[in-house]
């Protein structure tokens, strides 16, 4: 098996999950790679303490430029805030590393090209982060469409939705201040989880009208003080889509006050002769509808079917961490040119896309108009 040194930087939530992931690396069958996280860069010494129990580890620095200089890593996965990718990405690249980056390249669409464009230029093997597409329950829905045997395409709903912004006390961090997240808020948060499968599936959207809200304005800060808390919290996005020369409506929603839901992904489509919808609130149920004399919703209880088979028995049921490991699997496997028509991570080429349509979404959004979405190279000016 060919060996693979990562190094992580952004030791936090996600730099904790990729490592969990990278030590079941040995679960899955048949992977022709071996991947080994060497190295961990976090401006907290308490969250590098974390680490301290992975053996493979030998760095553990607060200067990812130290992480950047070991030339042994082939690999950086980073999770840092929005503000920092461009920074951080660029540097990774320069530095002659590979890259699996967190959502959503920067925090403009400039950011994002600019991402994409030196990654061309150096030739590096880049990928965004997104996991719940690798759900079993994701993936059947892309058969099912890639499967023919939903006729025409009549609607296709996507979304994200989150409620723990429905806790009015709850702490003001980066994702709630534009300085950091950027204009785009919970799109750039969220929605590009919401857009891998529909990109992926060739469905970009010629013109947006978008619904944005800012519905909690103030947050405590935690010292006492109450501070502007000024991203947008939810985001309904109406796209026009052309199918085979048919005008097709796609939304996107994307919500961090979501009541009653926890952290929901869901994907439907309908077509003239049938359907198929999954959401991770029901894990394992994959829905699927039949148009005939008797038009019916059937539900299929999933086992554990991933693409990338693992030791887990197929009678169980998958959930995050398995799913995060499947998107690992498939980065690692696209980058060693073995992924063989298996379904991949997003390409930058995606995540510039899905800047292009957010950013057209706010511009719909401030001028309450719909507007064009534009999928050349330059970025979109918001009035």
């Amino acid at each position: 098996m060919e060996k693979i040194n990562i190094g992580i930087i952004g030791g936090g939530l996600m730099g904790k999950e990729a490592a969990s992931a990278f030590g079941r690396w040995f679960t899955l069958n048949d992977v022709p790679f071996c991947p080994q996280l060497t190295a961990v860069c976090d401006l907290n010494e308490h969250v590098l303490s974390w680490y301290n129990k992975i053996s493979p580890v030998v760095l553990k620095t607060t200067d990812y430029t130290e992480l950047l200089a070991d030339k042994s890593i082939d690999v950086v996965y980073v999770a840092v805030p929005h503000s920092m990718h461009k920074e951080i990405y660029t540097a990774v690249l320069q530095s002659g590393k590979d890259l699996l980056a967190e959502k959503p390249f920067g925090i403009s669409l400039e950011d994002a090209l600019a991402i994409q464009q030196e990654a061309d230029r150096l030739g590096r093997f880049v990928r965004c982060s997104s996991e719940m597409p690798f759900m079993p329950g994701a993936q059947r829905v892309i058969q099912e469409v890639l499967s023919g045997r939903l006729g025409k395409i009549i609607e296709i709903k996507a979304g994200f939705l989150h409620s723990s912004d429905m806790d009015l006390n709850k702490p003001i961090n980066w994702k709630r201040q534009s300085q950091y997240c950027g204009e785009l808020g919970v799109m750039a948060d969220l929605g590009m989880h919401v857009l891998h499968i529909p990109l992926r599936l060739g469905w970009k959207p010629s013109a947006v009208f978008g619904q944005l809200q800012k519905i909690v304005h103030e947050r405590p800060n935690g010292r006492g003080q109450i501070v502007p808390c000024d991203t947008w919290n939810n985001a309904i996005i109406n796209c026009k889509l052309t199918i085979d020369e048919e005008p097709i409506p796609m939304t996107l929603e994307m919500k961090r006050l979501a009541p009653g839901e926890t952290n929901t992904w869901y994907i439907e489509v309908l077509g003239t002769g049938g359907g198929a919808r999954y959401s991770t609130k029901d894990t394992k149920v994959f829905w699927t509808f039949k148009n005939g004399k008797e038009q019916l919703w059937q539900r299929v209880d999933l086992g554990f079917q991933t693409q990338f088979p693992v030791t887990t028995g197929g009678i169980f049921e998958a959930g995050f961490a398995d799913c995060f490991l499947q998107m690992l699997a498939a980065y690692i496997v696209e980058r060693g040119r073995r992924l063989d028509g298996k379904f991949g991570c997003v390409t930058p080429e995606e995540a510039v896309d899905s800047h292009r349509i957010f950013e057209a979404a706010l511009q719909s959004h401030l001028t309450q108009s719909v507007v064009e979405v534009s999928y050349a190279d330059v970025p979109v000016t918001v009035i």
